[in-house]
Order: C-alpha cells, then structure tokens, then sequence
C-alpha cells in the first residue's frame, strides 16, 4: 500500500478546499469578527457550543480567547458551553438533549453578548434550539456551518453572520473551521490591541 500518497492526497485536499473557501468567507469572517470585537468592546462576552468535534473547536476558540492567539494580550471574556460534563448530564438526564446549550444560555447569556455556535455536521435540535435562546435574549449570533446543514441558516437574521463551509467531507470541514477560528481570533486582536506587544 502507498502510503505516502494517502498522505499526499490528504494534504493536497486539504489545500484545494482552503483554496476555494477563501473567496466566499473571507467578507463573512469580516463580518463576524467585527461583530465579535464590537461585544467585547462593549464588556460584553462570546458564548461558543457544538457537539463532539466541535465541541473541541468551541474550546479551542476560548482557550485563544482566555489566554492569547499571538501575541501577550489581556485575557478576554469566553466560555464554552458543555465543558462541564456535571451541568450537561443532568440537563440532558432531567429535561432532554436538545435543551443542554439552551439552557445554560438562559441562565448566563445576557443582551450584546455573542454565540458562536460550531455545526461541522447536520443541524441538530440543541444548536438550533442555542441559537433560538440567543436570539430571545437580544443576543448577536455567529454560526460556523456547512453545506450540508440547511436548518440553521434559516434561524439567521439580518443581523447574524453565517459562516457556511462550501464543503461536504466532515474533515474538511472541521480543518476549514479550524481556520476560521484563527482568523476570527487574529481579526479580534487586531481590532483591540492593534500593534500591542508587537517588535
């Protein structure tokens, strides 16, 4: 077997889709990094969610947050929604799956604050579900999604951002994804610190 072409057709798929996105994110990403500064600048903060994959995406967003993308920067505000496997289990056990985002939205989301919610797969009833709480509680609300997840771009309105991944193999995706996270982080960055800490 060849297994350095296995690799190489890994890596060149990988080149050709981030080939491809960067025209059609790139005003989008803008949109929802902006948007995402603004509520920060405002002391406001970014709730992220996503179920398995992106769940780990959603951390990582929040570590990039929480600690530093780049360069040293003051810590901003974030939180990962069912990190906490203790408050996820005896929601999904006493009043359903669907409500594990929600609820804990209900609970720490306020006005001017952002979701970010992360769907590498199809829609599924506790992402729809966060995105309808935000929207209840006058929050901004940011979805990284795909191709292959029409439900939840009918949730968005005017004033939400929609990054759609033009992409249908789930790795694809969640590397497409990834990448939008780093632009979002170094976007926030730039808008508030500029040049801070930079030779």
């Amino acid at each position: 077997m060849d297994y350095y072409r296995i690799i190489a057709d890994n890596f060149q798929r990988t080149i050709d889709t981030i080939v491809m996105s960067v025209d059609p994110l790139a005003e989008v990403i803008i949109s929802g990094g902006q948007l995402m500064a603004e509520a920060l600048l405002a002391d406001r903060k970014i709730i992220v969610c996503g179920n398995g994959v992106d769940a780990a995406l959603a951390q990582l967003f929040t570590c990039n947050l929480l600690t530093r993308f780049g360069d040293d920067r003051p810590a901003l505000p974030a939180l990962t929604l069912g990190a906490d496997s203790a408050n996820v289990t005896a929601i999904a056990q006493s009043i359903g799956i669907s409500e594990i985002f929600s609820r804990q939205l209900r609970a720490l989301g306020q006005a001017g604050d952002v979701l970010l919610c992360i769907n590498s797969s199809m829609g599924t009833d506790n992402l729809l579900r966060a995105v309808q709480t935000a929207q209840e509680r006058n929050m901004q609300v940011v979805v990284m999604s795909n191709t292959g997840d029409s439900d939840i771009g009918t949730l968005m309105r005017p004033e939400d951002v929609e990054l759609r991944v033009d992409a249908t193999q789930p790795s694809r995706i969640v590397e497409i994804h990834t990448m939008v996270i780093h632009s979002l982080c170094e976007l926030i960055d730039h808008t508030l610190f500029g040049t801070y800490n930079r030779d």
